[in-house]
């Protein structure tokens, strides 16, 4: 059994995927354009054009892990509450590396320290809204 996030950017899929391949080194898997879907797929019809070029579903992996993403309903800004992803480092060095590039455009809730369960920890909100807390276990 799996757990995978999915992330409805409202909108913004296209500049998350791409934020995040150059931040994290994250890999597109799989998009899907609202345009790409099968005929009858809308509930009530057909999509509205504006929405049409955006984003229905996307996958990413982030090392071993994959996210799923989407411009959901196109409609105003993501609101990310309640939930943080966790981004498990392997050293120091990638952390110090990877942590200032998510963090670009956002806002750094807690500054990369060491602390007594992991060799470096820091927590932030991305551009998009999105929590991460990032960590390199002792």
């Amino acid at each position: 059994m799996q757990v995978q996030p999915y992330l409805d950017f409202d909108g913004r899929c296209d500049e998350a995927i791409e934020f995040y391949k150059n931040a994290i080194g994250a890999k597109e898997k799989m998009l899907m354009r609202f345009q790409d879907a099968p005929e009858g797929s809308c509930p009530g019809g057909k999509f509205p054009a504006e929405v049409l070029k955006k984003v229905m579903h996307a996958e990413l992996t982030i090392g071993s892990s994959t996210i799923n993403l989407s411009d959901g309903r196109c409609q105003a800004q993501a609101k990310f509450k309640g939930v943080c992803l966790s981004l498990l480092l392997s050293s120091d060095a990638e952390v110090e590396r990877i942590f200032p590039r998510l963090a670009e455009g956002g806002t750094i809730t807690m500054p990369l320290a060491k602390t007594f369960f992991a060799s470096n920890f820091g927590m932030l909100t991305d551009r998009f809204g999105v929590s991460w807390m990032v960590i390199v276990r002792q």
